[in-house]
């Protein structure tokens, strides 16, 4: 029984189709109660350049059978186009479809059937019904009863029902998710459709019977998802005319007497821009979707599929903005999709009620982030006391904190630069909508005043004492020898001016010499020395470098860029102690010298943590280098970038608390690290100094750092001496938060610390991330310490 049942276990396609897919397949045609005459197989090109698809085929078998017909391709598909082939004809039916790309004779079953699309003209044979990973099917599609599919069957279909493809044509490989049944509508490659909805279509300028409302609902996944909508009313109220999401927003104004369902809705047309303008009264066909941009992500409800605009009138009034009142709790926990919405207690829901609808702000609020002029972004706060830092921003203290004040913006008409701090006046205007990585955002038709608010790049105070020695990080946001000169310039102007030329500085994201051309080149000397020469440019020291090529492309980061982190130095103020035989793969260690007591060194020296654990999956791996500096004395220091918290669910996931999938990774290389520098320390008699830091992408209250300090045992987090208001290296999501760390061993008796706000703050950065640095203060190891190195003792000038 077991073996029968593995037996029938699904296939998995060989890959994710990211260009052509099967985007409709119908088999009712010419049946009884059939409108269209023919059966069909619509194929959809989701890329931005036509594809070649004349050695091509689809091919078609029952849902029990092993044995597939064949219509071969011919021409192309054009870009974000679609393909149509038309298959066999019934007796009945009164429409016939568009001038088709392609034509076969296979009869299709109205109900259940599995289609292939396959990139030879050679019929499929004995993949049985494993067909979806047999050789040169790029996509399949088994509906009804068959167990020919991609992880599960799409809907059954009836003669009056076809499959399509839901959103924006995404390829997951599981039938049942990316296709919805609804009526059948085809499309050639010259854009002509034909739908078999014969309840008035398109062009009449007859409103249908459902409204926005309707599609709404009261949830936040539509209750007619999957089907086709005919002419439905509103007033377009914002036009989208860039990027791959182009489209309109409508809204209708004569709203139903239920708060919970939202009026207005977004209409998206790929690459394809609006015909319409803000004020026009519109009537809109289209199929309802869900679209979910990102793992973990909610859903966004909108129009999408063939959309059929009919202008009524223009220049119309718009529906009022509502003023944007968020609750104090930011969203309740669980599977958000599966509860009811509670618009005046948490801030997600109210925002989904409002999805697609426009809202203004009605008050002053003040940036959280830096407006990203690129894409016209910024993040505001509607609750200016909520978790102010000094200098104007929003501080993530905790996962149980996200910050509920914070409200994203897009200014579709775009957005002038300005810092954090900075006042935005009221009155921006304009739907919500919810993306990727920002959730819920306004896209402003309408922004307000920007009042620059003055904010300052700060400098480290000057050293009191010429033997402190000073450690410092930066990562440098994927640098390379073909990055202009003007990078190179701002980038050693603070390392010269705002971090006062360190002793030691530790980098991240020193890529290799060609960036992300991936031609096999791992060697960064050019990128080094080009930093290096923009430094000795900028009056500062000529710094000598260590740092390890890591394999090619197995360090993660940009694909082709090699990442890797290194270390800079002055060669006039420490030395570093050169050990041969670091490599990508081999791995340092400690060693106690004998009879020395508890001298330690490292066996080679620059070298990596552990280079061959899994901890280090497509992850930068750990640089140690050994360094002498004032009277001989020895000092370890550990340059880190642990794996992105990209791939984690976003703060507005649905379901919470969002699920933070990269941690597991980061809890390992935590693991690698702390147990390196407790052998330093078990080795030493806990006599070695050591200075781990860099790019840990995780904050100062998670497992990660929790696991790699032994919860404060074997190093103390540096970013926690700070008041709980200052600790922050970068802003995501309009929070000031933690991901650079600089840690150091109990040893360390005397130090000042501090970050220094450069880059994250402001819209002009010549890296995402600021630098901080450790000054070690001479005389400062006996047991009465003076005033100076007591902890607290400043190092930013503010």
């Amino acid at each position: 029984m077991v073996a029968a049942t593995m037996a029938l276990q699904p296939g998995t396609a060989n890959a994710l189709s990211s260009d052509v897919v099967i985007s409709a397949v119908y088999g009712g045609g010419g049946n009884a109660q059939a409108v269209l005459k023919n059966d069909y197989i619509e194929l959809a090109n989701t890329t931005d350049h036509p594809i070649d698809v004349s050695a091509w085929s689809v091919q078609y078998a029952s849902a029990a059978g092993a044995v597939f017909q064949m219509t071969n391709l011919t021409g192309s598909i054009p870009a974000h186009g679609r393909y149509l082939v038309q298959e066999a004809a019934g007796a009945s039916g009164t429409l016939a479809l568009p001038t088709p790309d392609a034509i076969g004779s296979i009869p299709m079953s109205a109900t259940s059937g599995v289609v292939a699309l396959v990139t030879a003209q050679i019929p499929l044979v004995g993949c049985g019904i494993s067909c979806a990973t047999a050789p040169n099917v790029k996509d399949l599609v088994g509906y009804g009863a068959t167990a020919n599919v991609e992880t599960a069957a799409a809907p059954g279909l009836t003669n009056a029902t076809a499959n399509a493809r839901t959103g924006a044509l995404i390829d997951t490989d599981n039938n049942a998710a990316d296709f919805t049944a609804g009526v059948p509508k085809a499309t050639n490659s010259a854009g002509t459709t034909v739908t078999a909805d014969d309840s008035g279509g398109p062009g009449d300028p007859t409103p249908g019977t459902v409204r926005i409302h309707d599609i709404q609902g009261t949830g936040r996944i539509s209750p007619i998802v999957g089907q086709n909508v005919t002419n439905v009313p509103g007033i377009v109220t914002a036009v989208r005319v860039t990027g791959n999401a182009r489209g309109f927003w409508f809204q209708d104004p004569s709203a139903d007497a239920d708060a919970l369902t939202s009026e207005g809705m977004f209409v998206f047309m790929g690459s394809t821009s609006p015909a319409v303008a803000i004020g026009d009264s519109v009537l809109v066909s289209g199929r309802v979707t869900e679209f979910r941009p990102a793992a973990g992500a909610q859903s966004l409800t909108e129009l999408g599929g063939t959309i059929t605009t009919t202008k009524l009138s223009s220049g119309n009034a718009l529906p009022a903005a509502v003023p944007v009142a968020l609750p104090d709790a930011y969203t309740k926990s669980g599977s958000l999709e599966a509860q009811p919405l509670e618009p005046s207690s948490y801030v997600l829901d109210w925002l989904e009620i409002h999805e697609g609808m426009r809202v203004t702000i009605a008050q002053d609020t003040r940036l959280v982030s830096p407006v990203n002029t690129e894409f016209s972004e910024l993040w505001v706060t509607l609750k200016p006391g909520q978790n102010p830092t000094p200098r104007g921003g929003s501080i993530y203290n905790s996962y149980d904190d996200p910050n509920s004040g914070r409200l994203m913006i897009v200014a579709l008409n775009g957005a002038p630069a300005a810092n954090v701090g900075s006042t935005l006046a009221a009155g921006t205007t304009g739907p919500v909508d919810y993306q990727s990585f920002g959730g819920y955002v306004v896209q402003a038709t309408q922004l307000g005043t920007i009042t620059e608010g003055g904010l300052k790049r700060q400098k480290v105070l000057p050293s009191k004492k010429k033997h402190d020695l000073s450690v410092a990080t930066y990562n440098v946001e994927n640098l390379t020898a073909t990055d202009p000169d003007t990078k190179f310039t701002r980038l050693a102007e603070a390392v010269v001016t705002n971090l006062g030329a360190p002793d030691i500085l530790a980098l991240e994201e020193i890529q290799d010499n060609n960036g992300t051309t991936d031609n096999g080149v791992v060697a960064a000397d050019q990128t080094v020395a080009k930093f290096t020469a923009a430094i000795r440019a900028a009056g500062g020291p000529k710094y000598a470098w260590r740092s390890i090529d890591p394999n090619n492309d197995t360090d993660g980061g940009a694909p082709g860029g090699n990442i890797r982190q290194g270390f800079l130095f002055n060669p006039g103020r420490v030395t570093f102690v050169d050990r041969p035989g670091g490599d990508a793969n081999t791995a340092v260690s400690v060693v106690r010298k004998h009879g020395a007591g508890n001298q330690i060194s490292l066996s080679v020296s620059p070298g990596r943590i552990n280079p061959t654990s899994d901890a280090w999956a497509t992850s930068r791996k750990p640089l140690v280098g050994e360094f002498r500096y004032h009277g001989n004395q020895q000092l370890f220091v550990i340059a880190n970038h642990f794996n992105s918290k990209g791939g984690d669910a976003p703060l507005s996931a649905a379901v919470q608390p969002p699920v933070r999938s990269t941690e597991v990774q980061r809890i390992k290389q935590a693991t690698e690290v702390h147990n390196f520098v407790k052998d330093l320390s078990d080795k030493s008699g806990g006599r070695a100094q050591v200075i781990v830091l860099g790019d840990l992408n995780d904050y100062q209250f998670s497992p990660a750092l929790q696991t790699l300090t032994g919860n404060g045992t074997v190093l103390k987090t540096l970013i926690d001496t700070l008041p709980a208001d200052q600790r922050y290296s970068y802003i995501f999501d309009g929070n000031s938060q933690v991901l650079d760390h600089i840690l150091i061993s109990p040893a360390i008796k005397g130090y000042s610390y501090g970050v220094v706000h450069i880059n994250a703050e402001f819209s002009d950065q010549a890296s995402d991330h600021d630098p901080q640095i450790v000054r070690i203060l001479t005389g400062c190891n006996g047991h009465r310490l003076p005033a100076r190195c007591l902890p607290g003792s400043p190092v930013v000038n503010e």
